[in-house]
């Protein structure tokens, strides 16, 4: 499944490259729903994450040429997305305390490149497995497969309260692990995108 994604992927980048809005299209179906969870897990606000995925999508099309097949093309997004998201931070002057609090100062990107998604994803993964069975659903749930909150505590017959609860408990006992281990934060966000 991965490499047949991947193999999209860069069919699908090719096809950008060379301008083709039907592909423009297809990345913003697949990913702008994404990237606007992960904005406004940030940001707190729907108008500006609408606002972030138009930016990015924008900076996109812009940038089309620059693409690389062999790049992850989530990666990339990602990366302008987050860097469009400390800009808005450090333009209200508030990306310090936030970084503080959410143990990023030290994280930094320098290339997407650098980062290998797929064996955090796997370590991450391997994590998981020390959590209570019903969290470790939860975050699967939430974090893998895109459900909403609300979705999650449809399917399992929970409060949406519940769910929040066992995500946010999760979430800090993974965030721990990682911090334990010197990797850096901003990683594990990057790949744990609603």
């Amino acid at each position: 499944m991965k490499s047949v994604e991947k193999n999209s992927d860069k069919q699908l980048i090719s096809k950008l490259k060379s301008g083709n809005i039907l592909a423009f299209n297809q990345f913003f179906d697949i990913y702008s729903s994404k990237l606007f969870y992960f904005a406004k897990g940030y940001l707190k606000s729907v108008e500006e994450s609408e606002e972030l995925v138009q930016e990015v999508f924008t900076t996109i099309w812009e940038k089309r040429g620059q693409l690389k097949e062999e790049s992850s093309f989530k990666a990339y997004i990602f990366t302008i997305a987050f860097n469009i998201i400390k800009k808005h931070f450090r333009e209200k002057a508030q990306f310090r305390k936030f970084a503080d609090n959410e143990l990023l100062s030290e994280a930094t990107i320098e290339t997407t490149q650098q980062i290998d998604y797929n064996s955090l994803k796997d370590y991450i993964l391997e994590l998981t497995k020390s959590l209570p069975e019903k969290r470790r659903e939860v975050f699967i749930k939430s974090r893998f497969e895109g459900h909403s909150n609300k979705e999650i505590a449809d399917e399992l017959g929970l409060s949406k309260k519940t769910i929040e609860n066992h995500l946010n408990l999760a979430l800090k006992e993974i965030r721990n692990k990682i911090e334990n281990k010197k990797l850096p934060v901003i990683l594990f966000f990057f790949m744990f995108i609603k």
